[in-house]
């Protein structure tokens, strides 16, 4: 996770006089936040399409309060305002559910506010999330994403994530016999 999100400078970097942006910083949230992450979540996956109207997983999403007792919730902050969000699955908590090996680690949830991407928010998300699964000794990370979840799948795979169809699931089956794929994604460390 990031220490210190302050800003360099171009000029101390490579002689010019261009300021760089910040970094985000990564770090659990707080009780306080639990709405703002929330509404983050809710509104990155229903932006990109993701989510439906009364889509049921969308109460799952926003109630951060239950996650965080179950999970751990990590924030990214940029210039004091929180603008992407990540669950960690540690082992025995109930949202880790492909990492069933304690050599496996799993996050979930990634999300980052629509209107602050491509800052290398979602990056410094995967970075807290792959520092702590080496720090805990995994050797592996596992992890869901919808097929149509495009951008999550370059950055993945950015990383050397690669499909693992045996990882696929297939969740909330609907009265009509259908549910909702999700794709498996193995990265080993």
């Amino acid at each position: 996770m990031n220490a210190d999100p302050t800003c360099a400078t171009a000029s101390s970097v490579e002689g010019h006089g261009a300021q760089l942006a910040p970094s985000p910083t990564v770090r659990p949230a707080r009780t306080d936040e639990h709405v703002t992450v929330g509404r983050i979540t809710v509104g990155a996956y229903a932006a990109d399409g993701f989510l439906g109207e009364d889509d049921p997983y969308a109460a799952q999403l926003a109630d951060v309060t239950d996650r965080a007792g179950q999970a751990e919730v990590w924030v990214a902050e940029l210039g004091g305002a929180v603008v992407g969000t990540v669950t960690w699955c540690p082992r025995g908590s109930p949202y880790r559910e492909l990492a069933g090996r304690d050599d496996q680690a799993e996050f979930r949830m990634l999300a980052v506010d629509p209107t602050l991407r491509r800052r290398g928010v979602a990056r410094s998300l995967v970075d807290a999330c792959l520092a702590r699964a080496r720090a805990d000794g995994a050797r592996e990370v596992v992890l869901n994403s919808l097929p149509q979840m495009f951008d999550a799948h370059r950055l993945y795979a950015a990383y050397g994530f690669i499909r693992a169809p045996e990882l696929d699931r297939v969740l909330h089956a609907a009265r009509d016999g259908d549910g909702v794929t999700l794709w498996g994604f193995r990265l080993p460390l």
